[in-house]
């Protein structure tokens, strides 16, 4: 003979026995549907992480193919061009020979407290606070020469961090280009930085007046009869955060806390 009170019967016939405005099972089946949930979301991410990742690789190697691009239609493909990757301690400006730059994960080392250079917050204008020690570049030579050095950047834009990659010119101190492979920034306003139109604009500006950096992005339209024309380009309208985000890392990264040790070694040809 089943018991009196609603407790014969299994756990799942006593809980559909309960009343739909009961306490209790608002609270089991709010729990249940967060953690069947939380299972999806989490299963997803892991599922996923393996593409994003090759996403993201898939995007900076194009990156720097397009970049590498400048200098065939500068010259042409009479001469190939050929690609050189380095691996450099930024401290000391040398090249690191005994890792392989290929396997160097830049970032897991920013983040990863055996590893990671803090950045001082007086030097630290690209919103960092840490940095890898060592940071992987690329060399362009065209028959044996130096046509472009590409230098992985990255800093603080309005709302995401910004990655891409700086191209400068044999003399170091022309921009042969700028692009951004991965951001968070706002659609249609500091994603401008993926313009054509705006990227183009970076060929040919000049990084320095004498020993200080001025390259960077104007607060507003450039004037292209202003002495600063030769450093500015247009500021991103409705996007004054990320212009400036742009501005710091560059002259983070071109800095002394940067790349500015090895770039002094490569004009003495060390």
């Amino acid at each position: 003979m089943a018991e009196r009170g609603g407790t014969s019967g299994t756990w799942w016939q006593r809980f559909t026995a309960l009343p739909n405005n009961s306490a209790r099972k608002t609270i089991i089946v709010t729990l249940t549907v967060a953690l069947v949930c939380s299972v999806l979301v989490a299963g997803s991410a892991v599922l996923l992480k393996p593409l994003q990742i090759e996403n993201k690789e898939t995007a900076r190697r194009s990156h720097i193919a397009a970049l590498s691009h400048i200098l065939e239609e500068r010259y042409g493909s009479q001469i190939p061009i050929t690609l050189e990757v380095r691996l450099i301690d930024l401290a000391s400006g040398v090249v690191v020979t005994n890792v392989d730059p290929v396997s160097y994960d830049q970032r897991r080392a920013a983040a990863d407290p055996a590893r990671q250079v803090m950045v001082p917050a007086d030097q630290d204008l690209a919103g960092l606070k840490t940095r890898a020690p060592w940071a992987v570049i690329y060399i362009a030579r065209r028959a044996g020469r130096l046509e472009m050095v590409m230098l992985p950047v990255r800093g603080r834009g309005f709302g995401s961090m910004l990655y891409g990659y700086l191209a400068l010119g044999a003399d170091l101190e022309h921009v042969l280009g700028l692009s951004f492979h991965e951001h968070g920034e706002t659609p249609g306003l500091g994603a401008l930085i993926d313009s054509q139109d705006w990227k183009r604009r970076w060929r040919g500006k000049i990084i320095r007046d004498g020993g200080i950096i001025k390259l960077g992005v104007a607060p507003g339209p450039v004037d292209p009869s202003s002495e600063l024309a030769r450093y500015q380009v247009d500021a991103l309208t409705g996007a004054t955060w990320t212009g400036m985000g742009v501005t710091n890392l560059l002259h983070y990264w071109l800095g002394p806390h940067g790349f500015g040790p090895y770039l002094a070694k490569l004009r003495e040809g060390v």
